[in-house]
């Protein structure tokens, strides 16, 4: 997939958007260009890439509305471009939906490492290769990795391809802790550095989804100083 995978690039430098998809294009991706945030969201709808790269900062629409606008109606992955010392870009970037994030100034090995690793995670094959295919239910709460999909009462759970992926792993262990860096090599491949906040903002977004009281979770707990815990049984 990845040879014939579709990337557009929301990037307002044109000089930074071109370098960058010379050096995609040079390993394989097919690489599109939008330099106008106004644009951005009309023309991903309209073309469907596989994958998103979306700046913060754009002219006409800035990156976190458009993230917003397209997540109800857009499931591949989208990669936010954030400030290197702003945290909170990279919070709120997560908490509109956004898959993942990389920090400006873009290092093209780094981009591309994760661009592969989030298209990898979008195939249903690869999402969670220790119980692939398997359908998993924990009462009213119903969850399918060979569809990718999962339900609350019956009802579709809107879940970003990363949200989902989170899930599943805690899920598929559910009654065992997870360390936050054994999800993060789990789901990233990369090693964690200790500060990012990426797992702590989707499992704040996920537990709402699920049912889960984000206040006192009963699904998904914390455990202090080791990780997170998905209760199989209540």
């Amino acid at each position: 997939m990845e040879q014939e995978a579709r990337i557009l690039i929301v990037e307002d430098d044109q000089r930074l958007a071109e370098l960058t998809q010379d050096y995609l294009e040079s390993n394989g991706l097919a690489v599109s260009i939008e330099s106008h945030g106004g644009k951005a969201v009309e023309r991903v709808l309209a073309e469907r890439p596989d994958l998103v790269v979306l700046d913060l900062m754009l002219p006409g629409e800035d990156g976190l509305s458009i993230c917003k606008r397209l997540r109800p109606e857009y499931d591949g992955p989208i990669l936010m471009l954030t400030a290197r010392t702003d945290d909170m870009d990279q919070v709120q970037g997560l908490e509109m939906g956004a898959d993942d994030y990389v920090c400006k100034p873009v290092r093209p090995r780094v981009l591309l490492a994760r661009i592969r690793a989030l298209l990898r995670r979008s195939e249903p094959a690869e999402a969670a290769p220790a119980v692939a295919g398997k359908r998993l239910t924990f009462g009213k709460l119903v969850i399918d990795n060979a569809m990718r999909e999962a339900w609350l009462d019956e009802q579709t759970i809107e879940l970003t391809s990363a949200e989902f992926d989170l899930l599943w792993l805690l899920a598929a262990n559910a009654g065992r802790i997870l360390s936050r860096e054994e999800i993060f090599n789990s789901l990233r491949g990369i090693e964690y550095d200790g500060q990012d906040r990426s797992i702590d903002v989707r499992i704040s977004r996920i537990r709402p989804k699920i049912g889960d009281d984000p206040m006192h979770p009963r699904l998904i707990k914390t455990v202090r100083s080791k990780g997170y815990l998905f209760v199989g049984e209540l």
